[in-house]
């Protein structure tokens, strides 16, 4: 097995790449197979150990091209020129990482077969299954999922499974030279039941109490501060999350101290958060405008409201950035962009189910749900909310974000809603 580090036209083979995989989907008519320099016959898929092995039966065995690529996460296998004579049935879906798969003649002398997978893949083990008299070559394809740094590291690369390459292992941190030879009889007969599920680690929820030492915040009517708010909603979450036993609440500040934006963001990729939660309370000029909204980040802001509120909140600090001192551009790019981009559909995500949650305790603004730049929703690698509880500018929201009551009930659906959105990610993945 060879590594080739880059595809062999560069980048823009790789975009190329991603462009085709677009316009797959019309299959090979039957009539190729005569000029087809390989048959497949069928093509099987199941589970072994941590891993989604994916079986091509080939009438002989020929050498393989594997990358992947990203916006969807996907495998490329490249092949010469197939013929698919596969049974009349539907391809195999929704099998560990696996989500679906297609396959298209690519360009004259080479077919390719596409993997959609649902989470950032790593190409663990690929070799051959020789069979006996009158039975098809077997390729086998391992693959697993992986973190998004490492995907973003091997993105692009191709991976040559060379016609000869028979059975062995494949250590995960790198793909060898050359494969030893294993028994036939490491092929499975079926698909193996996955592992015993281990009992699930705690989730990290960062709680960021807005504001801070001599950053008041917004001031109420009756003269209250918009960060002792904060900091009394942040306390009452951490007590009542935490009281669960199904989370570890981090909060980015526990007293009257002004903690920069960039560091808010650093404190909560310290902690390795699985969520980022920023609280505030905002004060504006129409004291009968109420009700709580949740934030999601946005470089262009919703609305204009969205957009000055935004900038008052970003005055206290530069925009945030993330060191990738370490990381060569390319890989840092890729990365952020990756990273991003998942973790944005992700906060959103957790917005609707928190708004859903915050509408039975309390009124929340029309279109609940909005978007801004705030910096401390600018970490790439963590979804990120931001919650206005109310306006103190109000003299009912001012009045019922001092009440006790209400921060239990507040935290109450908070944890509800935090069980729901977790919920939902161990469902994905377990799909």
């Amino acid at each position: 097995m060879t590594i080739i580090p880059e595809m062999p036209s560069g980048a823009q083979t790789v975009i190329g790449a991603t462009l085709a995989c677009l316009m797959l989907g019309v299959l090979q008519s039957a009539g190729q197979a005569s000029a087809a320099a390989v048959i497949t016959t069928d093509v099987r898929a199941g589970l072994h150990d941590d891993r989604t092995r994916i079986v091509l039966d080939l009438s002989r065995s020929v050498d393989v091209r594997l990358f992947t690529l990203a916006s969807p996460y996907r495998v490329v296998v490249d092949l010469p020129e197939t013929a698919w004579q596969l049974p009349s049935q539907p391809l195999p879906g929704d099998i560990g990482i696996l989500r679906t798969m297609r396959y298209a003649l690519h360009q004259p002398g080479q077919s390719r077969l596409v993997i959609e997978t649902s989470a950032p893949p790593s190409i663990r083990e690929g070799f051959y299954l020789v069979g006996g008299v009158g039975k098809p070559y077997r390729f086998v394809l391992e693959i697993a999922a992986t973190d998004l740094a490492s995907f973003a590291r091997r993105s692009g690369q191709t991976t040559v499974i060379a016609a000869n390459a028979r059975a062995g292992p494949t250590a995960p941190a790198a793909l060898p030279k050359t494969v030893a030879t294993k028994p036939e009889n490491r092929m499975p007969a079926g698909p193996r039941k996955p592992p015993a599920p281990k009992r699930p680690a705690k989730r990290v929820v960062v709680i960021d109490a807005g504001h801070g030492g001599a950053d008041p915040g917004a001031i109420g009517r009756s003269g209250v501060y918009e960060k002792d708010i904060t900091l009394a909603f942040s306390r009452v979450m951490k007590t009542v999350i935490e009281a669960s036993g199904r989370y570890r609440v981090h909060l980015v500040r526990d007293r009257d101290v002004y903690i920069p934006l960039r560091e808010r963001i650093a404190r909560a990729r310290r902690a390795n958060a699985d969520l980022f939660i920023s609280l505030h309370a905002d004060s504006i000029r129409n004291p009968a405008t109420r009700g709580l909204s949740v934030y999601t980040l946005s470089e262009k802001a919703s609305d204009r409201e969205a957009a000055l509120l935004a900038e008052k909140e970003n005055k206290a600090d530069i925009v945030a950035g993330m060191d990738f001192n370490n990381e060569p551009p390319e890989v840092a790019n890729i990365l952020i962009d990756l990273a991003q981009r998942e973790s944005m559909n992700e906060s959103a995500r957790f917005a609707n189910i928190l708004i859903g949650g915050a509408t039975r305790v309390t009124k929340v603004l029309r279109n609940t749900h909005r978007f801004a730049g705030f910096v401390v929703l600018k970490a790439p690698d963590v979804p990120s909310v931001l919650v206005e509880l109310g306006f103190l500018s109000n003299r009912t929201d001012e009045k019922k974000l001092q009440s006790r009551t209400y921060r239990q009930k507040f935290a109450e659906a908070a944890l509800r809603s935090l069980d729901d959105y977790f919920a939902g990610i161990q469902q994905a993945h377990t799909h």
